[in-house]
């Protein structure tokens, strides 16, 4: 008879006797309550005994959350004459249901039947595990790690491993295919991994049921417990602070200027990483942006500026020292560059003069920049007066050392007199701003006039008109008022770069006009 149960487990009582014939069974209690009952008669004749007698088999199998724990295997042979000897049958019937203690007696009634004698027998078979324990130790949460073992049929009888059960929902088994047989000195290897969802602490174990068969009579089964701890923990990937660039080159920054370049820390690992210190040696570099202390979350990145502003020529080193609680604390970040003497930024000539300039009229001169020592660098250029002009550069213009550019000066003067200016150059010359000087002077548009002679008529006349024309050979137009005595005439109506066309001719006392004179072209300047 099989009696197992789960939860809770049945206790050890006093035998029960039971002087009837024997069979074999198996009763199953739940904590459920639900019960499962089944029963197998197994009769065995032996050779030159009674035709009543019979081998019959008697199993108790205690089970507990899934381990078996106990396993009581007993045999009943029938001996002597039929009632002459009852051997004992162990039994664990107290608490359980009172009904099953009618239905168990019942059972017992109708399997001892015909068997007046009963023997009991432990079956040899044992199971071992190669290691008793397994421990994983560290891994890291998400990652796997795997271990081995061997279960070894240590005894003399064949073994059926017919159950694994794995407690702990982190632990998977393999290498085991289910049921599978051990011979006598047989083994077989299982694999188990451990795989942490969480940090911290996590046990279980591998229990395994195993089924032995007695070599002498193969109706003989037993149950062999066995289990095997395991253990591991899961650790939180270590914080990894990361930076963009390990070593930060400014290359050659010239005396008195700066340049700037980013950074980027990054937090690689699994937890926050607090930044609370960035240590800066050189004093030529400087931090721009970094507000301590500061924390990054898991894969969260954070970018700042270094400045490097050299006071001296020559090469300069230094370093940032990021501390913080990241496993890879300090972080270190090299700093390098190179201070270039300042250039000289030259202008010829450096001083102009425009001369006199008609109001409203302009005249340009051209200029050079040019650098020597060291490039410069030309942002912009100023004048302040209206009057003077540059033209010819596009700003920022960068003139290499010796080399030159040409632009022009223009004077337009909006007034009479003398107009003096400066215009500046700003750069990153150690000599900015450098300076041009300029001189002009506006004057008034003159007055032109014609001044027209010829000679006098040889009759008797009284007076002379003077006519123009724009275009040669006329049409003529008379511009004297009144008749002119004179062989000479000014025309002071004439406007700069025009050229006119004059003729005359001469009146008599009754008025009357000769025909025209020969034309005299007349070309007025400019202005």
């Amino acid at each position: 008879m099989n009696i197992r149960t789960h939860a809770p487990a049945l206790k050890r009582h006093r035998p029960v006797w039971f002087g009837l014939p024997c069979t074999s069974c198996a009763l199953t209690s739940t904590s459920s309550a639900s019960v499962i009952l089944h029963s197998l008669l197994t009769r065995t004749p032996r050779p030159g005994r009674s035709r009543n007698c019979c081998s019959t088999h008697l199993n108790f199998h205690l089970i507990s959350d899934n381990f078996l724990i106990r396993t009581l295997r007993t045999s009943a042979a029938l001996e002597n004459s039929p009632y002459k000897r009852v051997r004992l049958i162990k039994g664990f019937l107290r608490d359980l249901n009172p009904c099953w203690n009618l239905v168990v007696g019942l059972l017992a009634l109708a399997m001892t039947w015909g068997c007046p004698a009963l023997n009991a027998s432990v079956a040899s078979g044992q199971l071992a595990v190669n290691p008793a324990t397994i421990g994983f130790g560290d891994v890291l949460v998400g990652n796997s790690e795997t271990q081995s073992g061997t279960l070894t049929n240590s005894n003399g009888t064949n073994l059926t491993i017919s159950q694994v059960w794995v407690s702990g929902s982190e632990f998977q088994l393999s290498g085991l295919g289910l049921p599978f047989s051990l011979a006598p000195g047989q083994s077989a290897t299982f694999n188990v991994t451990f795989t942490p969802t969480t940090s911290g602490s996590v046990v279980g174990a591998i229990s395994v049921t195993a089924m032995v068969s007695s070599s002498q009579d193969s109706n003989i089964n037993s149950n062999s417990p066995l289990s095997v701890p395991l253990s591991g923990t899961g650790i939180s990937p270590p914080s990894v602070l990361q930076a963009t660039s390990s070593t930060i080159s400014f290359g050659s920054v010239q005396v008195g200027n700066s340049s700037t370049q980013s950074e980027t820390l990054t937090n690689s690992g699994g937890s926050s990483v607090s930044i609370t210190q960035a240590n800066l040696s050189g004093s030529a570099f400087s931090l721009s942006g970094l507000n301590l202390p500061l924390t990054l979350i898991p894969g969260q990145s954070f970018t700042f500026g270094v400045v490097f502003a050299p006071n001296s020529a020559g090469n300069v080193t230094g370093s940032i020292s990021v501390v913080s609680n990241a496993s890879n604390s300090p972080l270190a970040i090299s700093l390098g560059g190179s201070g270039t003497a300042a250039g000289q930024l030259v202008v010829t000539p450096t001083t102009l003069d425009f001369g006199s300039i008609v109001v409203g009229t302009s005249t340009s001169l051209t200029g050079t920049l040019s650098s020597t020592g060291s490039s410069v660098t030309v942002s912009s250029a100023t004048s302040n007066s209206s009057e003077f002009t540059l033209s010819g550069l596009s700003f920022p213009v960068t003139l290499a050392a010796g080399q030159s550019a040409s632009f022009s000066f223009t004077f337009r003067p909006q007034a009479s007199g003398l107009d003096t200016a400066s215009i500046s150059f700003i750069s990153n010359a150690s000599n900015s701003p450098t300076v041009a000087s300029m001189t002009g002077s506006g004057a008034l548009s003159p007055l032109h006039s014609v001044d027209l002679s010829w000679t006098p008529s040889t009759s008797a006349v009284v007076g002379y008109n003077i006519y123009r024309s724009g275009t040669s050979d006329g049409p003529y137009a008379k511009i004297n008022p009144a008749l002119n005595a004179a062989a000479a005439y000014t025309d002071n109506t004439v406007q700069a770069g025009v050229t006119y066309y004059y003729v005359t001719t001469a009146v008599d006392a009754s008025g009357v006009e000769s025909v025209y004179s020969n034309q005299a072209p007349a070309v007025v300047p400019t202005p």
